[in-house]
């Protein structure tokens, strides 16, 4: 039980003070520090009342886990392997339209490839090296080396040498080795930068700003693959390239790269993913394998699990390699047997089991493409691609020396090269599409109910029920008239999760009010004090991802997942904080609730919910909000920072006007606004004229 002095008692001693201070003025002075000392404490008190633990540490882990692997495919079981490969080809169809190939980059896609050659350099025996760059789409280019034999006759191997998280880029060390030793044994081998890596690092390149394109309703994964596609054309379109020997291998990112590109362009014969990728279902429990934004892309285990893209390499020649005790990730014990028993048995559907093989490695057994590794390519190269050659050699060919700077090897690129961020900058000027508000009433009637559906539809939003079980009590105060009640509640949402609230109640409530803030409801026991002191029933909550229902650990790749499944954080969060208002008008019989939302992030899910869920929700008044969602392309946000803000096509259609005008007429209050929202919803006012409910968002709040 917390318990405070009353205000009353307080300021009952204001006599005492009175006879130390010499004037007037200096008893009101010291009056106001009183009360203010009074209103900290209770702030004080009411900070412990909401921080006291209700769900525990583990909960909103465990219900995130839960509620992603119920929505993973599984592998089918074909009988055949003609049932398997049209299985095969759907899928591939698919991911290629509902997931790489979204938006712009369904353009991109179709355009033409620019190649520009630069220089050739003397690589070392038997061997040269072409500095080129090429188009992935339109304005961004991939520097890019081609290995090259000197003596070329009639058709050759090919191989892209593609590489993962590494800061040297295409001249890391073991990558040129591969590289190499590739084109001593007679095959052209394309060495592509990564984006992000090497000559393409920079702040507008990390991989976690390329969801700036998903809040476009652009693939942001679309870059990634049109890199490796246009790669593979280069290669091809050499005339003394063989279309029916075609190798792809890296390691890590690149790995993930090799089973991308691989499974889905059959172009590629031959693909050796080094401890690059483990099954969803895998990662959910083991948390090292939880991909970055590009290898967790919104949608993708709607269509596929990285199980069916291993199996989609059949009949075609895949070597999986894994070290035993990876320091990184996908480590060989956890992530190598679901692939293989995903994979075998289609393999052995087209009787072509040789073709699908597996090395771990010991030595070092970190996460490494070092010697041993690079062989077992070598091995299974000379086996498909030079069979019955015995002068093909199976170990390494010492090439330490030949090894070059990445000085050496830089291609010259224009100084305007695009990037994620300059992408969706582009993008978003002219979004979100038909953003025009509705100039009659009839118009926005129409308007709000087209536009509700498509919202919807966009974040994902669950009209779940909430089920409230009460987690016990407190009070704080002294006197009956100051005495602040608690409650605390676990609501559990639809039957996936748990959200934790704190009910704060002082005297007889005028009005509910749910409160939600960015820090936690812990940290909003400011802005609690004053909605109590305003005669407001609070009751605090902690939605998906915030506060007691944040993950203590990789939180954000949980929240990647969750989209990656085909759901969106910040639908989940709106869809509770709707659930629990139709808990409270309903059950709890309090009538239409507001949602005072503290944070640019609470206060976007916040209006989200106020616009899905008009009948229990009467409003939102929002701390902090955004004024536009371009605001975060135009600070170059990423989205391991705010996951909910990168909502997949959320912009393509609706900015924060929109959001609001759909919401009207409920009241959307802004408190403090930014000069950008002034500037952006200063003609908001309007929808609430032509609903006969006048109302200004930007007006002062009381």
């Amino acid at each position: 039980m917390i318990r405070r002095r009353s205000w009353g008692r307080r300021l009952a001693c204001h006599g005492s003070w009175g006879r130390r201070l010499a004037c007037h003025g200096s008893l009101l002075l010291a009056a106001s520090f009183v009360a203010g000392s009074a209103i900290a404490d209770e702030t004080d008190d009411i900070k412990k009342l909401l921080a006291a633990p209700i769900i525990g540490p583990d909960l909103a882990l465990a219900e995130v886990q839960d509620f992603c692997e119920a929505r993973v495919p599984r592998m089918p079981q074909p009988k055949t392997a003609q049932e398997w490969q049209q299985e095969a080809d759907g899928i591939r169809k698919d991911v290629l339209a509902k997931v790489v190939f979204r938006g712009e980059a369904a353009a991109w896609r179709d355009a033409k490839t620019d190649v520009k050659w630069d220089e050739a350099i003397e690589g070392g025996p038997g061997y040269r090296i072409r500095k080129l760059r090429y188009e992935a789409l339109p304005g961004l280019w991939i520097p890019a080396l081609l290995y090259e034999p000197e003596k070329l006759a009639g058709k050759v191997p090919v191989a892209l040498a593609v590489n993962g998280h590494e800061g040297k880029g295409k001249a890391v060390d073991y990558k040129q080795i591969r590289s190499i030793n590739m084109a001593q044994r007679g095959m052209i081998v394309l060495n592509t930068e990564w984006l992000g890596m090497g000559q393409l690092r920079g702040p507008g390149f990390v991989h976690y700003k390329m969801n700036q394109l998903d809040l476009c309703g652009t693939s942001g994964l679309s870059p990634f693959y049109l890199a490796m596609k246009r790669g593979l054309d280069v290669l091809l379109a050499h005339e003394n390239a063989d279309p029916t020997r075609v190798c792809v291998s890296g390691l890590s990112g690149g790995g993930w790269q090799t089973i991308i590109i691989s499974s889905l362009d059959t172009r590629v014969t031959l693909a050796n993913p080094v401890a690059g990728y483990s099954s969803f279902l895998t990662r959910i429990h083991n948390h090292s394998d939880l991909g970055d934004s590009e290898q967790t892309p919104a949608d993708l285990a709607t269509v596929a699990d990285y199980a069916h893209l291993t199996a989609m390499m059949a009949p075609r020649g895949l070597l999986l390699t894994y070290n035993v005790k990876d320091n990184c990730c996908f480590a060989s014990g956890h992530a190598l047997p679901p692939l293989l028993e995903s994979a075998g048995p289609i393999y052995k559907l087209f009787q072509q089991e040789g073709k699908l093989r597996s090395h771990v490695n010991h030595d070092p057994g970190t996460h490494n493409f070092e010697r041993e590794n690079r062989e077992a390519l070598y091995a299974i190269i000379g086996d498909l691609f030079f069979a019955g050659s015995e002068s093909f050699p199976k170990q390494e060919i010492d090439c330490e020396k030949e090894v070059k700077t990445a000085e050496q090897l830089d291609v010259p690129l224009p100084e305007d090269n695009l990037d994620f961020n300059k992408l969706a900058l582009g993008l978003a000027k002219s979004l979100p599409k038909d953003g025009q508000l509705p100039g009659t009433k009839d118009e926005a009637v129409k308007w709000q109910a087209a536009r509700a559906e498509m919202l919807a539809r966009i974040v994902k939003y669950q009209k779940w029920e909430a089920k409230a079980q009460a987690a016990g009590g407190a009070t704080a105060g002294g006197a009956p008239a100051d005495e602040i009640k608690a409650a605390s509640w676990r609501l559990r949402i639809g039957d996936a999760f748990t959200v934790p609230a704190v009910e704060l109640t002082r005297g007889e409530p005028k009005g509910t009010v749910i409160l939600v803030a960015d820090a936690g409801r812990a940290e909003a026991a400011g802005t609690a004090q004053k909605l109590l002191a305003q005669g407001n029933r609070v009751v605090a909550i902690d939605p998906f991802y915030f506060g007691e229902s944040k993950i203590k650990s990789r939180d954000f790749l949980f929240a990647l997942l969750v989209s990656a499944v085909g759901e969106r954080p910040l639908g989940v969060q709106a869809s509770q904080v709707a659930a629990i208002a139709r808990w409270l008008a309903a059950e709890r019989k309090t009538g239409p609730v507001t949602v005072v939302a503290v944070g640019q992030r609470s206060s976007l899910y916040a209006l989200v919910a106020a616009a899905l869920e008009k009948n229990a929700i009467a409003g939102v008044t929002l701390h902090g909000s955004l004024g536009s969602l371009k605001e975060v392309i135009e600070q170059n946000g990423q989205v391991d920072k705010t996951p909910e803000l990168f909502c997949f096509g959320l912009l393509e259609r609706f900015d924060i006007k929109q959001l609001a005008a759909l919401a009207a007429p409920g009241r959307v209050q802004l408190v403090a606004p930014s000069e950008r929202a002034r500037a952006e919803l200063a003609d908001l006012k309007k929808i609430y004229d032509l609903l006969g409910k006048p109302f200004d968002p930007l007006a002062e709040a009381p």
